[in-house]
């Protein structure tokens, strides 16, 4: 397995389609029923297969990614070959990024001697999807890339 199993609640969401990956496979309920039941690791391994393809699929469009924490927020834009960052870092106690009062915080002090804003850029190695569920991960989150933008046009 290349990344990592969906979790009951996601496979539950996206029934429909492992329904028709069971068929792609030519496993019909009852063929699944008895998967399950008689060879749990057969069914275990079909999960699997479902889930890194999910995983692939969302990670090849995966544009934007953002990660919060209490005195950080890391914006990130993928391209294809390439991410860029935009990286905020708040030098004060008081800040908490977590919090919508710590954004307001951020927004009403963006340009104060206490944030630090700094710019990257990493070329993806072979594999950019497993650079990028690396970072998912860790706590980042896929986004539109609202923030990054706005940033992007600030400075």
């Amino acid at each position: 397995m290349k990344y990592t199993r969906l979790t009951k609640e996601q496979l539950e969401e996206l029934h429909p389609e492992f329904i028709r990956f069971l068929a792609s496979q030519q496993i019909d309920k009852t063929e699944w029923d008895t998967l399950k039941e008689e060879k749990p690791e057969v069914a275990e391994q079909e999960i699997d297969v479902f889930s890194d393809m999910i995983w692939e699929a969302v990670l090849d469009k995966a544009e934007w990614l953002e990660h919060y924490s209490k005195n950080h927020i890391f914006l990130f834009k993928m391209g294809k070959e390439k991410m860029e960052s935009i990286i905020i870092h708040a030098h004060t106690a008081s800040a908490d990024f977590l919090t919508p009062e710590g954004l307001q915080w951020l927004s009403e002090n963006i340009f104060a001697e206490e944030v630090k804003v700094s710019r990257g850029t990493k070329p993806f190695g072979e594999d950019r999807n497993a650079e990028i569920f690396n970072l998912v991960q860790q706590g980042a989150i896929l986004s539109e890339g609202v923030l990054y933008k706005q940033l992007e046009d600030m400075f």
